[in-house]
């Protein structure tokens, strides 16, 4: 088979190589357009770089530069200068605080102006509770400087201020003693008094309340900070007071449950008694409610180490919702002696208590033909007495004011609410009265003109078998004293049977139902003896016109 003939490569033709005559006449070889690759070295060896050379810098451009930095700190100080000027161009700086009051762009007599309208209180600060209280700094012993301070705050430069707000030391003058006083003087309204653990009654079934924590001021470490600088420490106007928790006395009502016993059953009631008057009322309150007044108050006497008690607090809020609901401007209660009475109550297992209404002094305005006399016996109070309330008044005259005593004053003794005598003076007539209901009703003689028996409400003050009276020289059997005509004297009008003197001679015998004594009420010895057996020191004597 005839194969077809494959064409013979023709080995490739040498390039020539070109020579370029150099000056010397020597002939430099020219490389090839396209040179042979150069070989890759092994990647373990690390291709040396070639070291860049450092550039040279000029002095020209380093003066340059400076020149630049000095320049742009000049404009910069320029800048702060001019925000400085303007910010404190118009007095006191900006964000300038002193006594938590703003005064900045203010000028000092206008600062002044602001601190004396503005500062007006000291905020007293629990801060873990974080309640506060406003107190007038005099209060305090505390008296600001309001020019020395906005000249202070005047004063003040600085770039801080345009930053954030300052605060400038007030100038004060701070009395410690006076502050201590002061802050003592506060602790009803700073303090709260732990609570025992108590009761309360929710329909009809008596459940435990649980004791809770008080706060107590600890005045000593508060004015720590003042001795050392009282303008810093007060600076914002807040004083920070150091408070600490106190702890309930008893922490388990669970005695207390035990005892309540069947006192939950009954309301708690209070008979409200005018001796004036003679009326009573009655405030009542639901054992839902008194229930949890009830805590437990140590007691070593008790088998249980525990007696029962009224919580002070909301028994007192009781009584003032009731008079302020019940009693005219005129009337008024003893709020600590009714809170005992209600305490002393629970104390003996009872739920009922009386207490009693007082009363304050009156103002008379003399009209005319009036006199002292005339204006005492209207009112029911013996004249010295009068005398007594308005020293230095001789004469009267028409418009002036005259204070009249309130008729308590004849009150020593706790008044007994259910016997009351009256005396008619119109009548002669004596009537004794017991629990409302008329008991006695005698004739009976009063004093003379010239020695009246005193219209007012009084109160029997002592008990003699038999008396005598010096200034007349008798012996009074059965003598029932009930008022001093005169302040502090040494003699008491009352009642009594016949007199006598010189050892059996009787008076008045033949007088009962005409007025003949000197000022006491005359009955006969049998109604005088039924008298002072059954009266009994503050039994309440009402002797009418």
């Amino acid at each position: 088979m005839n194969r077809p003939k494959q064409p013979i490569a023709k080995p490739p033709r040498p390039r020539p190589i070109h020579t370029r005559a150099m000056p010397t006449g020597k002939i430099r070889p020219v490389r090839a357009t396209h040179p042979a690759a150069k070989p890759i070295p092994p990647r373990s060896q690390p291709v040396p770089m070639r070291a860049r050379p450092r550039p040279k810098i000029s002095r020209w451009w380093i003066v340059a530069a400076a020149g630049g930095v000095i320049m742009g700190s000049i404009a910069l100080c320029s800048v702060v200068s001019l925000m400085i000027f303007a910010a404190y161009g118009r007095g006191i700086p900006p964000n300038t605080y002193t006594l938590g009051i703003d005064l900045g762009g203010l000028s000092a007599s206008e600062a002044a102006d602001r601190l004396r309208s503005d500062w007006q209180v000291i905020t007293l600060i629990d801060p873990e509770t974080e309640q506060t209280w406003n107190v007038d700094p005099s209060q305090l012993g505390i008296t600001l400087d309001p020019e020395a301070t906005a000249q202070r705050a005047d004063q003040a430069r600085g770039f801080e201020a345009l930053l954030r707000p300052i605060t400038i030391e007030p100038v004060l003058m701070i009395d410690l003693d006076a502050m201590q006083n002061g802050l003592d003087s506060l602790r009803a309204d700073l303090e709260t008094p732990a609570r025992n653990a108590g009761i309360q009654v929710i329909n009809g079934a008596i459940e435990a309340t649980p004791p809770i924590n008080g706060r107590a001021l600890d005045l000593d470490v508060t004015l720590a900070p003042l001795y050392e600088n009282a303008a810093q420490a007060l600076s914002d106007g807040h004083l920070m007071l150091v408070m600490f928790s106190t702890q309930p006395a008893i922490t388990d009502s669970g005695p207390l449950i035990a005892q309540v016993g069947s006192l939950l059953l009954n309301q708690l009631t209070v008979r409200v008694f005018d001796p004036v008057t003679g009326d009573s009322v009655y405030w009542a309150e639901v054992p839902e409610t008194w229930g949890s007044w009830l805590t437990l108050t140590p007691d070593p006497a008790h088998p249980t180490g525990f007696r029962l008690d009224l919580d002070t607090m909301q028994t007192r809020a009781f009584l003032e919702r009731q008079a302020a609901a019940n009693l005219d401007d005129t009337r008024y209660l003893d709020y600590d002696r009714a809170v005992s009475a209600l305490q002393a109550a629970i104390i003996a297992g009872q739920t009922e208590t009386m207490i009693r209404v007082y009363h304050r002094d009156r103002t008379h305005t003399v009209q005319a033909g009036e006199t002292i006399i005339s204006i005492a016996w209207d009112y029911g109070v013996p004249y010295p007495w009068v005398e007594r309330a308005n020293p230095g008044v001789s004469t009267l005259t028409i418009g002036q004011t005259l204070t009249i005593p309130s008729p308590d004053q004849f009150f020593p003794f706790e008044p007994i609410p259910d016997k009351r005598i009256e005396v008619s003076l119109s009548e002669q007539r004596t009537r004794v009265y017991e629990n409302g209901a008329l008991k006695w009703d005698w004739g009976s003689s009063t004093g003379i003109a010239s020695s009246p028996t005193w219209p007012g409400v009084y109160q029997v003050l002592l008990r003699e078998e038999n008396a005598y009276a010096g200034n007349w020289n008798l012996w009074m059997p059965y003598f029932i004293g009930v008022y001093q005509p005169v302040p502090n004297a040494a003699f008491t009008n009352g009642f009594h049977g016949f007199p006598t003197r010189g050892g059996g001679q009787l008076l008045w015998q033949n007088s009962i139902g005409t007025r003949v004594t000197y000022g006491c009420i005359l009955l006969n010895n049998t109604n005088a003896q039924l008298l002072y057996n059954w009266v009994e020191n503050g039994v309440i004597v009402e002797i009418l016109r």
